[in-house]
């Protein structure tokens, strides 16, 4: 299990559900597990596509927290905006990463770019 709490990303979130390669290795985190509203938000959009409503997506997981995007969330997410330009994360990406540093969080995500990143909290990737 991980050092702190688990966070995270709605790629690994989504490889979950959608029984995609790593995501085999979310299922154990869930009851532990928390998400930002910004990266709840992706999953719910992602998943309408196949008619699946949010009612669907949260009865699901009833044990995923989702923690909502307050303004020292936002504070972080905006700082993080210079020194991740380069690997081109999004503002959700950003959201699920400053979630994580404001909890002293593990970062789970199937974005590989985010190996690369030394932002001071620990990203483990599923695949």
């Amino acid at each position: 299990m991980p050092a702190g709490p688990v966070v995270l990303d709605a790629s690994a979130l989504i490889a979950f559900l959608r029984g995609e390669c790593g995501g085999e290795q979310v299922e154990p985190l869930l009851p532990e597990a928390v998400i930002s509203a910004v990266n709840w938000s992706e999953i719910v959009q992602a998943l309408a596509e196949f008619d699946v409503s949010h009612e669907q997506v949260r009865a699901a997981l009833p044990m995923v927290e989702v923690a909502a995007f307050s303004e020292p969330q936002a504070a972080v997410t905006a700082g993080l905006r210079e020194r991740t330009r380069s690997f081109g994360l999004s503002f959700a990406d950003r959201a699920c990463l400053s979630l994580a540093m404001l909890r002293d969080g593990v970062v789970y995500t199937a974005d590989r770019a985010w190996a690369d990143l030394d932002l001071g909290v620990e990203i483990r990737l599923i695949r």
